[in-house]
């Protein structure tokens, strides 16, 4: 079971950083296209 977590260790690597930056594109184009006031409202009440 070792070797099978050390063969995807790289692909969880990969996944979390794809993730992060689809969330802060998602995140901004929000701002963007949703006005800036009712996005920031929502993310922080």
């Amino acid at each position: 079971m070792a070797a099978d977590e050390d063969e995807y260790s790289g692909f969880n690597d990969t996944r979390q950083a794809r993730t992060k930056v689809i969330a802060w594109v998602t995140i901004v184009a929000l701002i963007l296209v949703g006005g800036g006031a009712t996005v920031f409202a929502l993310l922080f009440g």
